[in-house]
């Protein structure tokens, strides 16, 4: 049985911010969603700590165009500041992604089962999530369905190469990697017809790791405890 869920998730504006552009307190979007904004996104469509969700490929559906905005963001002094936001307008991305057991955390071996995992995912996903999507941000709904990947016609069919330069890739936490730190990783960003194929986290081939702090894992999961048996939870929703 696989693991795999694929899905559309579209929205009327996007914000995968480019991290170099927080610096004077405004924002500017990458041209395409960053690897953990899709797993965001995953997260929310369904997870539960005995899993690692990874994001395997998107597929781009419509042509990239930004817009600007002015923004009064909250300022850290109190009051609100003046700022200029710069989206993604009209998106959609075709997804596929899979998920793979958290090895780190033990004590949850007992929620290992993969049928109910993946049948509550499906389920979840036709529900439009089990939380709200967001596409990089609060401010900017998204919504999802079930879709095949491939199926459509995208806009960058007929390009066979868009390369993006240097790219943030997604963070690395302890409760995932088993090392006691939290490291960002980043990655040159190629698009071939569309298709967006990501690196592993643990391709250091072609990731690019920076060290940021110390971090200690969140308090420990305990199956049956703070984390419902997902027997309980399939039986609930009639799987």
């Amino acid at each position: 049985m696989s693991s795999t869920i694929k899905f559309r998730v579209w929205g009327k504006q996007a914000l995968f911010t480019d991290p170099v552009t927080k610096i004077g307190g405004e924002k500017f979007s990458y041209q395409v969603p960053t690897y953990e904004a899709v797993k965001g996104i995953v997260k929310s469509i369904y997870w539960k700590p005995t899993l690692i969700w990874h994001i395997d490929r998107i597929r781009v559906m419509k042509p990239i165009r930004t817009q600007s905005k002015s923004t009064k963001p909250l300022d850290w002094n109190g009051g609100n500041t003046l700022a200029i936001y710069t989206f993604l307008q009209d998106v959609e991305y075709q997804v596929e992604a899979h998920f793979e057991w958290n090895e780190h955390w033990e004590e949850l071996k007992a929620d290992r089962n993969l049928g109910k995992h993946i049948s509550i995912a499906e389920r979840m996903l036709e529900r439009g999530g089990r939380q709200d999507i967001f596409l990089g941000t609060r401010d900017c709904q998204g919504y999802v369905e079930p879709c095949e990947f491939g199926s459509g016609t995208s806009f960058y069919d007929d390009i066979d190469n868009l390369d993006f330069g240097l790219m943030f890739h997604s963070f690395g936490y302890p409760e995932e990697t088993g090392k006691h730190e939290l490291v960002s990783r980043f990655w040159q960003a190629n698009m071939q017809n569309g298709i967006i194929e990501f690196p592993r986290t643990d391709d250091m081939g072609s990731l690019k790791t920076r060290f940021i702090r110390a971090m200690q894992p969140e308090k420990p999961f305990k199956h049956g405890e703070n984390v419902k048996p997902v027997e309980d939870e399939a039986k609930e929703l009639g799987l």
